[in-house]
């Protein structure tokens, strides 16, 4: 698989945050290698906007299709976040025919006999145990520490995996240092929460759809977002209330990302599509 090309399309650092030039080609292929090996899956989503009091729409669309995605090729998956954005992220599942989504505020009560953890856009909490917006304001009182599954899962051998955008979310600690040095004016406020695999992109959701688009290639057929789909769930979103994470407002964008034009939603999803189709040389 042309994973150059695939981090080219999702990692380019084309938002200029800094995150993903830490994305390797590699990072793709071990990311595949621990879907392989999986049967159970949670995948962890939701970033609440504290100014807007509304959840933001990065995280539930890609965790959706990646969640649907691998329920495709016969994985139990469930869809998990917490009471604030349950709403936003059943809305979005439903429109698209995407895995069961639940929710529940403290992390002590998931008993699911995972053995894979997934966190899509979930924030991480800081070296002081507080979590934290990209502006640097503490948010913590609008977040359930869901976060806090992922040492007590690496300590049983399940890995983790941690998909983000900007450093403050479930499983960037993999970079900390990393991010400390690109970003050191922020780098209190990085996540200090671990994973076995992390996915530095340029937009969260992109991450999971370009996984689909992995999984895709290995399973010969089309896994991913078809056309309208992306529509469909910002409809839904929208209509939840949710809310773009950049200009807090609801629409039909993500991260300050439109649908259309030059670099937006469509065509990265066309062009991830066109790489699934060029990987077997059509």
């Amino acid at each position: 698989m042309d994973f150059p090309e695939l981090r080219r399309i999702v990692a380019s650092d084309a938002r200029a945050r800094g995150a993903s030039t830490l994305c390797r080609p590699v990072f793709w292929d071990d990311a595949l290698r621990l879907f392989l090996k999986a049967s159970r899956i949670l995948i962890v989503t939701g970033f609440y906007i504290r100014k807007a009091d509304a959840p933001e729409t990065d995280g539930p669309p890609g965790a959706v299709v990646l969640g649907r995605a691998l329920e495709r090729v016969g994985k139990q998956v469930v869809l998990l976040t917490d009471t604030r954005n349950y709403g936003a992220l059943d809305a979005c599942s439903r429109s698209v025919g995407g895995p069961v989504a639940a929710h529940v505020d403290d992390p002590e009560k998931i008993h699911m006999d995972m053995n894979l953890l997934v966190f899509i856009e979930r924030p991480g909490h800081a070296a002081d145990g507080r979590y934290y917006n990209m502006k640097g304001v503490d948010i913590g009182d609008v977040v359930a520490p869901l976060d806090h599954l992922a040492e007590p899962a690496m300590g049983r051998g399940v890995p983790v995996l941690g998909i983000g955008d900007g450093g403050n979310e479930a499983g960037m600690g993999f970079f900390y240092d990393a991010l400390a040095d690109l970003m050191p004016h922020y780098a209190p406020c990085l996540s200090r929460v671990p994973s076995t695999l992390c996915l530095p992109v340029d937009v969260s959701n992109w991450g999971a759809y370009a996984l689909s688009a992995v999984l895709s290639v290995f399973y010969r057929r089309w896994l991913g977002l078809d056309p309208g789909e992306e529509t469909l769930m910002l409809k839904a979103l929208a209509d939840a209330g949710a809310v773009d994470g950049i200009s807090g407002t609801t629409g039909m964008s993500v991260d300050g990302v439109s649908l259309d034009g030059p670099g937006g939603l469509d065509e990265t999803s066309l062009y991830l599509k066109n790489w699934y189709f060029r990987s077997f040389g059509v």
